[in-house]
């Protein structure tokens, strides 16, 4: 609100704020303006507002006006003007607050007192405050509006908005039908609008002039008009006649070289109450708010693919399992159909295939879902447990048997039982586990009495059955106890496209888990997953994709961050020093193909488990360039 300040020769200053059509400056206590000086009349002179220029008239003839050291009678008054009333010396501003005239404006400002659009350091200090609230607000339109709210207060506008091309945000409509000049821009829409009075504007669509937003949308410059309806370029405008537009000024967001919008400030009834140094300033607070966009922008983008994806994996998910190549499609069907029965299944494929996932959805799709689901890993357990484990034991069966325990058998009952990677089994359990099945009976270790079970079998082997039986290693009847529907699940690398479907899935469920910020893939990234053969299949990917949202500090994962950056010539090395690197690689690639299980790996390596773990030693504990192999080694 325009104000006028007294300076008295003794005292502080006073403040006066000139809210009426016709306001009077005199002696007399009446008047709007009360200054009690010497030379000056009972009302000395009036200032009129009409609308948009304020003018000083004087009143009584006899008082002496002087504006900025001139006499004069009347004249329109501009920001900043001094005037001498008597001796009485005032000044006129347009904002609430104007300042003084000291040679220092930083330095002479009183401690406390508020800084105007004249200090040099306002424009950079609200930006300041501004950039601190950044921290606290998290709502885009909380941070619009608190910014159009700083930027009228440096500038001294009346409003302030903030335009888009892009509706992605639900913004309304914002320019008005006033001007009809054809235009390949696209017509913006208004983000957000504050009055002076910190609140948002009604009717903000058409407070503003197309055709000053229409040009900086076009040139991507900033404009700034000093009073419109006299401005060769815009005082012809529609939208400018009608509004009466004065003072404007209007700066480009842009985004990734992009003009996005405008961030747009007037007022219309000062003329020339810009200038350029505010400009500056708004197109400095500009260039934040675009980027506050642009993050908001792609933010909303990253959500918007989060749910297509979604909306896509359910059209690509059967249960928990993902996969729309032929061969997947193929086990879908057979999946459905065996699921409501009561017949084993067997399932082969590869480690890390998703075999224990089938084997899920056999059971929740079967008329035992409501029943126990029992895992059973015959690769994970000693040899002389597996017995206990499957069918249980009774107190004092051998030594630390202090209490009855019933066994998987028992506790899968009229539900599920999955042996997994049932090609480990030893020869002399296959026996017990054939004799349970076809009977429907089990005996506890160290019992002789019969229990009998109601459960249905899943198996499953990365093992060809076939082989071990010709080799000895696998009874040939327990096979066709098991082997009743055979469900092959393909390696991942002959799934084709599956394999970025998977990722994509498998990167938004563990970064939600493990808090990341990291979003998705770089294109060369996907096309290096795509490319990669992948020998531990699901599990590998999963697990390199686990490691690298713990360890990548990005918010796309590329091919560095996933392992998968390759050499396009290896150095030479020794043979025996290749050899050895070999070897390395290759335990620690089987040993992630088997999850980390060390038995597994030892044996299927055809080694001592000791040597796995040692491989793992060298690797925790490298061995530093140059140094000897002699005593005091890490192996225990």
């Amino acid at each position: 609100m325009p104000t006028l300040k007294w300076f008295p020769p003794q005292g502080s200053p006073r403040v006066f704020s000139l809210f009426k059509p016709v306001s009077t400056i005199g002696r007399a206590l009446g008047n709007d303006v009360a200054v009690s000086t010497p030379g000056i009349a009972e009302t000395h002179a009036q200032i009129l507002f009409d609308g948009r220029d304020f003018n000083l008239e004087e009143v009584d003839r006899a008082g002496e006006i002087l504006i900025n050291g001139k006499k004069k009678r009347r004249a329109r008054l501009v920001h900043g003007d001094r005037l001498t009333l008597g001796d009485a010396e005032l000044q006129f501003s347009v904002f609430d607050e104007p300042r003084a005239e000291p040679q220092d404006p930083v330095s002479a400002r009183k401690p406390g007192a508020p800084e105007t659009a004249d200090t040099p350091l306002a424009g950079v200090r609200k930006l300041f405050e501004f950039s601190e609230k950044l921290m606290t607000q998290k709502s885009l339109d909380e941070l619009l509006e608190t910014m159009l709210d700083a930027v009228l207060e440096v500038t001294g506008g009346e409003k302030g908005l903030i335009l888009l091309l892009d509706d992605a945000f639900g913004a309304a409509p914002a320019v008005s039908e006033s001007d009809k000049e054809k235009s390949d821009v696209k017509r913006p829409l208004v983000r957000a609008s504050r009055h002076i009075r910190r609140e948002a504007m009604n009717n903000a669509p058409n407070l503003v002039s197309d055709s000053i937003v229409r040009k900086v949308l076009e040139t991507g410059r900033p404009v700034i008009v000093s009073d419109a309806l006299s401005d060769a370029q815009f005082g012809s405008s529609e939208s400018v006649l009608a509004l009466r537009v004065s003072s404007v000024m209007c700066a480009p967001l842009v985004a990734q070289g992009h003009v996005i919008g405008a961030m747009y400030v007037g007022n219309d009834r000062v003329k020339g109450l810009f200038e350029r140094s505010q400009l500056d300033v708004l197109s400095i607070f500009a260039g934040q708010a675009s980027l506050i966009l642009q993050n908001a922008m792609l933010l909303s983008a990253l959500r918007a693919d989060k749910d297509r994806l979604s909306a896509e994996l359910k059209d690509k998910r059967f249960g928990e399992i993902i996969g729309v190549c032929p061969s997947m499609m193929e086990v879908f069907r057979k999946l459905q159909k065996v699921a409501t029965t009561d017949i084993s299944v067997l399932i082969t494929g590869e480690t890390g295939t998703g075999k224990e996932l089938i084997a899920r959805e056999v059971h929740r799709r079967s008329n035992r879902a409501s029943h126990p689901f029992v895992v059973i890993n015959c690769g994970a357990i000693p040899e002389n447990l597996i017995e206990s484990e499957l069918f249980g034991h009774v107190k004092g069966a051998f030594t630390g048997a202090v209490a009855s325990r019933p066994g998987k058998f028992q506790v899968a009952d009229k539900g599920t039982l999955f042996l997994d990677e049932i090609g480990e089994l030893p020869l002399n359990l296959q026996v017990k586990l054939l004799r349970a099945l076809q009977e429907r009976v089990v005996f506890r270790v160290g019992d002789s009495r019969p229990e009998k079970v109601d459960i249905r079998i899943v198996a499953a082997t990365n093992r060809i059955l076939e082989e071990e039986i010709r080799a000895g290693r696998f009874r040939e009847d327990l096979y066709y106890r098991l082997n009743v529907v055979n469900i092959y699940l393909p390696p991942l690398r002959e799934r084709g496209d599956d394999v970025l479907i998977i990722a994509k899935a498998l990167l938004s469920k563990y970064a939600d888990e493990l808090s990341s910020k990291i979003v998705g893939f770089t294109p060369q990234a996907l096309a290096a997953i795509k490319k990669q053969m992948w020998p531990g299949n699901i599990r590998q990917l999963e697990n390199r994709i686990k490691k690298a949202l713990v360890l990548c500090e990005k918010t796309l994962l590329g091919p560095e961050d996933l392992d998968l950056i390759e050499n396009t010539e290896n150095p030479i090395l020794p043979l025996e020093k290749a050899k050895e690197e070999f070897q390395r690689k290759y335990v620690l690639e089987v040993l992630e193909r088997n999850n980390g299980n060390r038995t597994q790996t030892a044996r299927d390596l055809g080694v001592d488990p000791r040597t796995i773990f040692r491989y793992l030693e060298r690797e925790a504990n490298p061995m530093p360039s140059g140094a000897g192999g002699g005593g005091g080694g890490n192996d225990k």
